[in-house]
């Protein structure tokens, strides 16, 4: 690849989340307070909604590494695909939970097991936190067994803590009246929405140096304006058009990023914007 021709010890703009090359943006950071916010305060449900590529499940592993750090005693489970069934929605709970001896069990003695041990939890002074990404694709089912199995709480607090992280279909499923009683639970919800004009220097620049990259400006002004006005402010558009911006700098030999890069990789990118020709 280009790595050795720009200085670089890793790919710096890889679509994969990865919290070593979190760049601090502003809706990010909200997003996050939010949720720590509604999490101490025993929230029972808390939704995290955004287009795709906005960072959801870069946002779910710092929770879950913010959740780590603290001073509190969490215990935390991490549904990566709830489109399941609520029998085996329970099963990888319990799973995450590391509750034993489940297998076989029918709903209602799977779900007096998760109770139990959850008592347990809150009786050793732990908060236990389930973060489910891709919510949007649970069936309707599933997301009302999973209001039922938030019912367990104690005189003081909820049992267990949901957060949600989902596309805006989530909103419109949590809409359907057959749910009507989860929505009304959510006490807190964001919506992530990208990054702003005036920083997408500062994140490019950013993951380079994560990256390895030690030299000056790779990308000229010019060019971020144009990779923001492409990519809409999202960032996994931003890095799959760096990269392939990249791509064919090295191909030329070249060792600066202009407008004309940015234009090729706009052509060769799905759901990104046209970029006015008079830039650059």
């Amino acid at each position: 690849m280009y790595l050795k021709h720009f200085g670089l010890i890793e790919l710096p703009f890889r679509i994969t989340p990865d919290t070593s090359f979190t760049c601090l943006v502003q809706y990010h950071q909200e997003a996050l307070n939010t949720l720590l916010m509604a999490l101490s305060q025993g929230e029972g449900f808390v939704k995290i909604c955004g287009e795709v590529g906005t960072g959801k499940t870069l946002l779910c592993r710092r929770l879950l590494q913010a959740l780590d750090d603290s001073d509190e005693d969490w215990v935390t489970a991490y549904l990566p695909n709830p489109n399941l069934d609520p029998d085996t929605l329970f099963l990888a709970l319990a799973e995450e939970l590391d509750i034993k001896d489940v297998l076989g069990l029918d709903q209602y003695h799977l779900v007096r097991g998760i109770n139990h041990a959850l008592l347990d939890y809150a009786r050793a002074k732990k908060r236990v936190v389930v973060c489910i990404d891709e919510a949007q694709a649970m069936p309707l089912e599933t997301l009302e067994s999973l209001r039922l199995l938030s019912n367990l709480e104690t005189e003081k607090r909820k049992l267990l803590q949901i957060v949600l992280f989902g596309q805006p279909e989530l909103d419109q499923k949590l809409r359907r009246p057959e749910v009507r009683q989860l929505q009304q639970r959510i006490a807190f919800h964001y919506r992530l929405r990208g990054l702003q004009k005036s920083e997408i220097g500062d994140y490019v620049a950013h993951r380079l140096r994560a990256a390895g990259y030690r030299g000056d400006g790779l990308f000229t002004a010019a060019a971020l304006r144009a990779l923001y006005r492409a990519s809409g402010g999202t960032p996994r558009l931003i890095n799959i058009l760096a990269h392939k911006s990249l791509m064919s700098v090295f191909g030329e030999g070249q060792h600066t990023v202009k407008v004309r890069h940015v234009r090729l990789a706009r052509r060769d990118t799905e759901g990104a914007h046209r970029i006015w020709w008079g830039w650059g």
